[in-house]
């Protein structure tokens, strides 16, 4: 048996077990099935991007797996994400992806406040 062979509410059972950080980025893409399971609005309406910015020790991991959510994977979801948590560092990166027409919670961390005009200022 293939996993492939499940029904889809089974599948969403796994995944739900899963990161949908994780959940995205394997699976958007990979396979018709999959990739629509992923995109569903159980893994996309809170997005966390925090966990594979953050971390000094894997920049260079972590710039791949950062350009593929910018450049296909929240275009695709953006317009399911209702909660967004970013580093501070890729707030323009990511609001300058599109319309993210549900979004009513955005949390900035390490957010310096230098920065806040900047970054309410458009600037």
């Amino acid at each position: 048996m293939n996993i492939l062979d499940l029904c889809d509410e089974i599948l969403l059972i796994i995944l739900q077990k899963l990161n949908n950080i994780d959940v995205l980025y394997s699976l958007v893409g990979v396979e018709s099935k999959l990739d629509k399971l992923a995109c569903d609005s159980l893994f996309t309406t809170s997005i966390d991007l925090t966990s594979i910015s953050s971390s000094e020790d894997n920049r260079s991991i972590t710039n791949p797996i950062l350009e593929r959510f910018y450049t296909e994977i929240l275009p695709r979801i953006q317009h399911n994400i209702q909660c967004l948590t970013l580093d501070s560092i890729l707030i323009n990166n990511v609001l300058e992806i599109g319309n993210y027409s549900k979004l009513c919670r955005l949390i900035l961390v390490n957010l310096k406040y230098s920065d806040i005009s900047d970054i309410f200022s458009g600037s």
